[in-house]
Formats: structure tokens, C-alpha cells, sequence
């Protein structure tokens, strides 16, 4: 890689960065495992960058590797087994950041299977068409709306009952 297209790659990584990590980590449910995702995928981009970088849109070309390398993850994990000798050590860090990690909608995220939470964040956090998602997903247009009908109906069940539960006690402090 020229030094020119070194300098390309690291200004659009700052440009998209943020962008595409907020991806990964929606579409994975943890932030570490985001973050792999998305250095991954930009490992893949940086090693082909020239034929990235001449894409109509570079940034949905690495969303692309992106959404692959995590769904080839989820069938991998799902044909193996995992066990945990023990578990790790959380430290007391940046209560911003952990409240972020504990927000409703991440929780109620998380109890989505991968292929849902996958179609609902690039619907509705990343704004792309059914067209697009379904591009980036390998599937119908059909099965993205499936998708996206159950999360979002799932969804609703999570977070309705916080709502109703808040609601009637403001109702007793009347």
C-alpha cells in the first residue's frame, strides 16, 4: 500500500470509525466483542483497500465485511461449545460507560437471536433500506421484514412492561 492510500485508509477509519463500531457493537450486544468485529473488518478492508476504496460507498463495502464476519461468527459459535473455567474479573471503571453497557434497549437488544438483532440495528440504528439490509444479510427483502417484524415485536413485550410498571406507580403517588 502506497503511503498515499495509507493516509487514505486512516482518514476514512477516522471519518467512519465511530459509525461502524456503534454497529458492530449493537449488532454483537458487547462492546470487546464490537470492537474485534469491527478490527476485523477493517483488517480485511485495509488489506484490499484499493478495491475498497473505489466502492460507490467504501463505507457500506466495510458494514459489508462487517455484518459477514459476524454472522459467520454466530454459525461457528452455534456448532461449538463453550466453557467458562471461570469468569472474569469486572473492574469499577467509567460508570457512563456502564450505565451505557446496562440501557434498557441494549438489554432488550441482547434477548434478540443474532439474525434479528442484526436485521433490527441495520433497519433502525443505521437507517438502511430493506434493500440494503437484506444485501448486507445474504437474504430476501421478505426475510429481512420477518426479521425486523419479530424484533420489533419482541421488542415491544421487552420494554412495553417497564413502561406499564412506571406508569401505574406514578399513578399511586397521585
Amino acid at each position: 500500500m502506497t503511503e498515499h492510500e495509507d493516509a487514505e485508509f486512516t482518514d476514512f477509519v477516522a471519518e467512519h470509525g465511530g459509525q461502524l463500531l456503534r454497529t458492530a457493537c449493537l449488532v454483537t450486544g458487547n462492546a470487546h466483542l464490537g470492537e474485534d468485529l469491527l478490527q476485523t473488518a477493517l483488517a480485511k478492508a485495509y488489506g484490499s483497500w484499493a478495491k475498497v476504496s473505489r466502492a460507490d460507498h467504501p463505507a457500506a463495502y466495510v458494514r459489508r465485511l462487517m455484518i459477514n464476519a459476524h454472522l459467520s461468527w454466530v454459525r461457528r459459535l452455534m456448532n461449538t461449545e463453550q466453557v467458562l473455567e471461570t469468569f472474569p474479573d469486572v473492574g469499577s471503571g467509567d460508570p457512563q460507560h456502564a450505565h451505557a453497557e446496562n440501557d434498557e434497549m441494549r438489554q432488550a437488544l441482547l434477548r434478540l437471536s443474532p439474525r434479528v438483532r442484526t436485521a433490527v440495528v441495520l433497519r433502525y440504528f443505521d437507517d438502511l433500506s430493506e434493500a440494503e439490509t437484506a444485501q448486507l444479510m445474504g437474504c430476501s427483502r421478505s426475510t429481512v421484514n420477518n426479521h425486523v417484524s419479530k424484533g420489533l415485536g419482541a421488542l415491544r413485550g421487552l420494554l412495553a412492561p417497564a413502561r406499564d410498571d412506571l406508569t401505574t406507580a406514578s399513578r399511586s403517588f397521585q
